[in-house]
């Protein structure tokens, strides 16, 4: 670990990427130290131009904008991290059942995904939520289960080449179950490419969630969530252009940080991409 935090440390785009991510985490994690005013309460001045007042201004309710969007990186972190984390470990059960088992097993789970995987995300996330209904829990669920078979193919893929290897099959053919095989051999050299995987998909899901929040069937309000938060900027956009833009830019930047994370990281995880001196 030690190793790998300086390897990171030493990489510019890794070195971008951590401290972005921290940045966004220190902020959810200190939320009520950093905002300014109560989120949901709301003032007199409506629709203010930012200032010492309201350092993003106030919005149609007036309520403070930067408070807002503070308590929305909370939101969104924590949507980001659960709904990865779902999606991370049911897509490792699958992807390791299927390319260690093989045969139906594998038929079975694979076209599954294909199923899955025949709906883009953003559609088969708004079906889900459509039916279980709109809320912080449901969200959680829906984008879960659309990250599953992005996992279950990475682990497969490695799962198979490192099947093939001839000291999994000398496992084998002494007797060790395949429980052990599996824990002690086969899921140690697929870490790597999960690792990067999960970096990545957590931009993904902090993407899903703002796209669910701003069509109304993420976080409702008056909670707040950088989707949510664009979504009302639309009625005052021309009035008011600071609701529309601190959203924005906190979303581009969230997902740009976890984007760079996790190019780092493959960078250091996978030996192929590293540079030859």
């Amino acid at each position: 670990m030690k190793q790998f935090f300086a390897e990171l440390l030493r990489d510019k785009t890794g070195r971008v990427g951590l401290a972005g991510v921290l940045a966004v985490v220190v902020v959810a994690v200190f939320a009520p130290l950093i905002a300014t005013h109560d989120p949901l309460e709301m003032s007199d001045f409506l629709r203010q131009a930012p200032g010492a007042g309201f350092l993003l201004g106030t919005d149609e309710f007036g309520r403070d904008v930067f408070s807002r969007l503070v308590y929305g990186a909370r939101v969104s972190v924590y949507v980001g991290l659960v709904a990865t984390g779902i999606g991370a470990i049911g897509g490792l059960a699958l992807g390791l059942a299927a390319g260690y088992y093989g045969g139906v097993v594998d038929n079975v789970i694979m076209r599954l995904m294909d199923v899955l995987f025949a709906f883009p995300s953003i559609l088969l996330a708004l079906a889900i939520v459509a039916v279980l209904g709109p809320d912080l829990g449901n969200t959680i669920i829906a984008i879960g289960i659309v990250r599953i078979p992005v996992f279950t193919r990475t682990v497969r893929a490695e799962v198979l080449s490192v099947k093939a290897q001839e000291y999994i099959t000398s496992v084998r053919s002494i007797g060790v179950k395949d429980g052990r095989v599996i824990l002690r051999h086969v899921l140690p050299n697929v870490m790597a490419p999960f690792i990067v995987q999960t970096t990545l998909s957590l931009s993904s899901a902090i993407l899903v969630e703002a796209s669910l929040s701003f069509l109304g069937l993420g976080i409702q309000p008056p909670n707040p969530s950088w989707g949510s938060m664009l979504s009302e900027s639309r009625r005052i956009m021309e009035l008011a252009p600071w609701t529309a833009i601190a959203p924005t830019v906190a979303i581009i930047l969230a997902i740009l940080s976890f984007n760079l994370l996790g190019d780092g990281v493959r960078d250091i995880l996978d030996p192929k991409l590293k540079n030859v001196e």
